[in-house]
């Protein structure tokens, strides 16, 4: 191993005091940085010379080589394959993290996003010719509409915070547009951070509910702020404590009452999907993760979706683009002055074609029974998660939980081990940890969310590890063995503190390290 491929190790000499030679452990291998493999003048392509013509960079010509590193393909093949294997993924095993909702993506969903009509069709093709993709859109937004309860939906938005943007705007509209000038947003302490964000994004000041003893929004205080400033209230339910807000429907009565508008944040639907209409609980515009409720991709960057449910009073403030369906077929609203009242355009194109084929799969395949069992399922494994772990662990809230089990550090106590510790002792034994520290409102928060695509089998495998870990924080003399781990990973666990103060974020030759040391 190279100075450059070890990551700085909180302890000494623990890359000195490898068990191998190579730095490989059995099937685990010890990869460099593919500059460091590099070499000059090696290539895994002949490609013919280039011939000569007069250039026309001018003085912004390079003048040296471009720094790339020669390699053969077996070696680049090997290189990324490698790389893969130190991922830790939803296909390699259960991912605990809360309020992410990391469930199974079906592999129909993407056989159906690879059908060539699909996977080939182009934004600006003319609309004649893409009347089944348009369709598709259509039908999911039907279905969206449906799930929810609520009469409008924006499918253009790109991702959860995209749509919370959405949703915001067309409240702010809807209040222009009634001649009166609010300013503030009331948003509960637990709430997910995108919250408060796009809040402040569309110019409002952010006024925090406070939570009560049993993890939901405090009413009373919520009460005490309300005002005919007040444009809306933005409420994740259930919440990000895994709770039911019990008193949703009267909050949202109250919230009405002053003239404002109830936000939900539609991020975790998937515990209600099927049982529980959101339009019917009061709630004025929600945005829906795809990705958390009906299995596209989650993160990494990729392509998101985010539709945004609107209700009556906020319907016709809907951005374009979006179909609509006439005696010729479907078209494709385009135009902000054919849009009536709507705030305008979001983004370029309509949305994200691949995710609504993979979304509209999942719910044709599931059916509506299907989508009931969802939520069912994914209640009851958090449920079992909680009760089993109950003794060992610390559950934030007394009782019952929806989605997702959150715990506190109250089982660490007098441990000398923390949340950080106990969760990088799960890295060794094969688990992604679960969210740690979030919600804020909950000191040490383990927050855990397995969804409905776990087995019982694969739960009590888990369940086992925790109560384990647990038992042995518990013993007393441990907490050391707990701050050395993760000891079987490809990297120990890092110096948080230099890597913050100190990042390394570029290789460099092992030259220009010499002269610049120098």
């Amino acid at each position: 191993m190279s100075d450059w491929s070890k990551a700085l190790s909180s302890f000494e000499g623990a890359a000195e005091n490898m068990p191998t030679m190579t730095g490989n452990l059995g099937l685990q291998l010890e990869e460099p940085l593919i500059f460091e493999q590099g070499e000059d003048g090696r290539t895994g392509v002949d490609l013919p010379d280039v011939p000569k013509v007069e250039s026309k960079l001018g003085g912004l010509a390079r003048k040296g080589a471009i720094g790339l590193p020669g390699l053969s393909e077996p070696q680049v093949v090997r290189h990324y394959t490698r790389l893969s294997q130190k991922n830790y993924a939803i296909d390699a095993g259960l991912y605990p993290l809360g309020s992410c909702t990391m469930k199974h993506n079906p592999r129909l969903n993407e056989k159906m996003a690879r059908l060539p009509g699909f996977s080939d069709v182009h934004p600006l093709q003319p609309v004649s010719t893409v009347q089944g993709a348009l369709e598709l859109i259509d039908t999911l937004a039907h279905w969206l509409k449906t799930l929810t309860g609520m009469p409008a939906v924006a499918m253009s938005p790109a991702a959860g915070a995209h749509g919370e943007l959405c949703g915001m705007m067309a409240i702010r509209a809807a209040i222009e547009a009634k001649g009166e000038r609010r300013t503030r947003v009331l948003v509960p302490e637990s709430a997910h951070g995108t919250n408060p964000a796009t809040a402040a994004a569309c110019g409002y000041t952010v006024d925090p509910i406070p939570a009560n003893e049993r993890g939901r929004v405090d009413i009373e205080a919520f009460k005490a702020k309300l005002g005919p400033d007040v444009a809306a209230v933005m409420i994740t339910n259930p919440n990000t404590c895994g709770l039911f807000e019990s008193e949703i429907i009267e909050i949202a009565e109250l919230i009405h009452s002053v003239g404002g508008y109830f936000y939900c944040d539609g991020a975790n639907f998937n515990a209600i999907v099927g049982r529980v209409r959101p339009g019917d609980l009061g709630v004025d515009a929600m945005h829906i993760n795809l990705h958390k409720t009906f299995s596209t991709p989650h993160g990494g960057g990729g392509p998101g979706a985010g539709p945004v449910v609107l209700s009556e009073a906020l319907a016709k403030f809907v951005p374009v683009p979006y179909v609509v369906h006439g005696k010729d077929g479907y078209s494709v609203v385009e135009s902000e002055g054919a849009a009536e009242d709507g705030f305008g355009r979001l983004k370029a194109f309509h949305g994200q074609m691949g995710m609504f084929v993979r979304a509209l799969t999942y719910m044709m395949s599931h059916g509506a029974d299907g989508l009931r069992q969802v939520a069912n399922d994914a209640v009851l494994n958090a449920n079992y998660i909680l009760a089993c772990l109950k003794d060992e662990m610390s559950p934030a809230f007394d009782g019952p939980c929806m989605h997702e089990a959150l715990f506190d550090d109250d089982f660490l106590k007098g441990t000398g081990v923390t949340t950080l510790d106990f969760a990088k002792a799960m890295i060794d034994e094969g688990y992604h940890p679960m969210t740690m520290y979030f919600p804020l409102v909950v000191h040490g928060a383990l927050l855990i969310e397995p969804t409905e695509t776990e087995s019982k089998e694969a739960i009590d495998q888990f369940i086992a590890v925790l109560a384990g870990l647990a038992k042995k924080a518990k013993q007393g003399d441990q907490a050391e063995w707990f701050k050395q781990a993760p000891r079987f990973t490809p990297r120990r666990r890092l110096d948080e503190t230099s890597a913050a103060r100190k990042p390394v974020l570029r290789w460099k030759p092992e030259e220009q390290s010499k002269d610049a040391a120098d």
